[in-house]
């Protein structure tokens, strides 16, 4: 269902700034439909945010990457569960037990949850040297993603680059949301898995993260429009 989406409601804004106010600012200048809070936003504003932009008609992805022992998360998922947001994302490295336990309390809502995999400013040589992990990348996203489906999770996090082979394995009706998206010229700052927004979803995903290259534009409008246009075309 989510592939038949326009362009418009594709495109999954990150509110990547300080404060409520700014974030409202930039949600009444930007025709999205569909925006991120994270980290460093809620703890600044808090569910009082989450209630403005539901006041806005618009959709939320709440990602706070909750990784705690199952009791911990399952709480914080009844809690999460009562806010009426659309997308809540939990850590893969929690385990299936952890997973299970969260999908366990959130069910009875409307609220979705999806499984993080490997963060996209994560490196190979970063899962091998630091983290000891000597799985390719590719294959321990596949793994992570499929313990989520499995745990009855909708969808993952995922970069764009692991996208086409989650599709094939996991099928159409899981959901994959990609960060590490990049226009044609964007800086990738901190991001190593990048892709085009337009490569991304021929690739296969649902819906694309897009923060800095509108946020931090000279003109977050016409950044948007472009990304958009990108995809129309």
């Amino acid at each position: 269902m989510e592939r038949n989406l326009n362009p418009g409601d594709r495109l999954i804004v990150a509110l990547d700034v300080p404060s409520a106010a700014a974030a409202l600012d930039l949600c009444d200048h930007l025709p999205a439909t569909f925006y991120k809070v994270g980290l460093e936003l809620y703890l600044a504003a808090g569910p009082s945010l989450i209630a403005a932009l539901k006041q806005r008609q618009k959709r939320v992805f709440l990602d706070l990457k909750l990784h705690d022992i199952p009791n911990t998360v399952a709480a914080a998922c009844r809690v999460l569960g009562t806010y009426g947001v659309d997308l809540v994302t939990v850590h893969g490295l929690g385990g299936a037990a952890m997973l299970t336990a969260a999908q366990g309390a959130i069910a009875a809502g409307s609220t979705r949850l999806l499984v993080v995999t490997v963060l996209t400013s994560t490196t190979p040589e970063t899962l091998a040297s630091e983290l000891h992990i000597s799985t390719p990348t590719t294959d321990y996203v596949a793994h992570l993603a499929q313990m989520g489906r499995t745990c009855g999770l909708a969808g993952a996090i995922c970069s764009p680059h692991e996208v086409a082979a989650l599709r094939q394995r996991l099928g159409a009706d899981f959901l994959l949301v990609t960060p590490g998206i990049r226009p044609v010229g964007s800086a990738p700052g901190d991001q190593h898995r990048t892709m085009t927004p337009a490569a991304a979803i021929a690739q296969g995903a649902d819906y694309l993260v897009v923060g800095r290259p509108i946020t931090a534009a000279a003109d977050p409008l016409a950044a948007w429009e472009q990304i958009i246009a990108s995809l129309e075309g």
